[in-house]
């Protein structure tokens, strides 16, 4: 039987990704930020497989309207070992395109979804999780990157440079509350997409955003904490157009990962990476994970 998720279910969706993602780790915090965390959660489009009283399989979407384009998303997914090529995971899947094409989404894609995931795409080490996505009739039609950086190996100074910066009118701080509103602003304007990972990094202590101000405005930030917190996870960042280059970007870079480290990991996650040069220059990351980005149209 396929049904709605409730709150009762948590404790056993929790084991059976637990089981199920191998090369990742999942717990209770963790899932209850993918779940309750999203934006977007909707009970409707959070599916369990219940068979005596035991749940076989979950599948989490969410529906999400991205520069004016309605997407749905397959957000988490797990069956059982002894119910995998059973039907369990097509039905979950039918019932969440229907609804997604109900409510005219023009296309749905898997993991990649945007403001709150787990990860950027399927890792093709779950093969499983690869046939199944053509079964279902979606396509393949990127590559993402995760990035790791061993927080010992440098020493994440940067007084120097931002002394340089300062010459030049531009101003490198952590933020607060009163830069709030406007850094929220500044990202709606440029960036639209990371407005709520970075609403989320306001929510450690201290802020897990740091900004960069030329001439009293804010032109550029980075964050960490704003996506599976307390793993290591960094970003997003950017600096607007008219002042890259100047190094302000390595600078914020570098000081999320001295929090990181002061924080007591031992390696920072750089995921969804399109420029591995920088990443690997300024933090000596190295690539960690690739993941293969799945779409069907609908």
């Amino acid at each position: 039987m396929i049904r709605a998720f409730t709150d009762n279910d948590f404790d056993a969706v929790l084991q059976l990704l637990q089981e199920a993602l191998i090369h990742d780790t999942i717990d209770e915090g963790l899932l209850r930020e993918k779940i309750y965390g999203d934006p977007d959660f909707s009970y409707d489009t959070t599916l369990v497989a219940e068979e005596n009283e035991s749940l076989s399989g979950f599948m989490q979407g969410v529906l999400r309207d991205v520069r004016g384009e309605l997407i749905g998303y397959l957000k988490l997914m797990a069956v059982d070992s002894g119910k995998r090529k059973s039907g369990v995971g097509k039905e979950m899947y039918e019932q969440l395109e229907s609804h997604f094409i109900s409510k005219n989404a023009g296309k749905i894609r898997i993991f990649d979804a945007p403001l709150n995931y787990f990860q950027p795409g399927i890792d093709p080490r779950y093969t499983e999780a690869l046939c199944f996505a053509w079964r279902m009739g979606f396509e393949r039609f990127d590559d993402t990157t995760n990035l790791t950086a061993d927080l010992h190996a440098r020493d994440w100074q940067t007084s120097e440079k931002e002394q340089l910066l300062a010459e030049q009118g531009i101003i490198v701080s952590r933020a607060d509350e009163d830069d709030r509103v406007e850094l929220l602003r500044f990202i709606e304007k440029e960036f639209e997409l990371w407005r709520h990972e970075v609403a989320i990094a306001y929510q450690s202590d201290p802020v897990a955003v740091h900004i960069a101000r030329l001439n009293g405005k804010i032109r550029a930030f980075s964050a960490y904490n704003g996506n599976n917190v307390g793993t290591g996870w960094f970003g997003p960042m950017g600096t607007s157009k008219e002042l890259r280059g100047k190094g302000i970007g390595a600078v914020l870079l570098k000081r999320c990962l001295k929090d990181l480290r002061d924080e007591g990991n031992k390696q920072a996650i750089i995921p969804w990476v399109g420029p591995i040069p920088f990443y690997a220059y300024h933090a000596g990351a190295k690539v960690d994970r690739v993941f293969w980005r799945f779409e069907k149209k609908l």
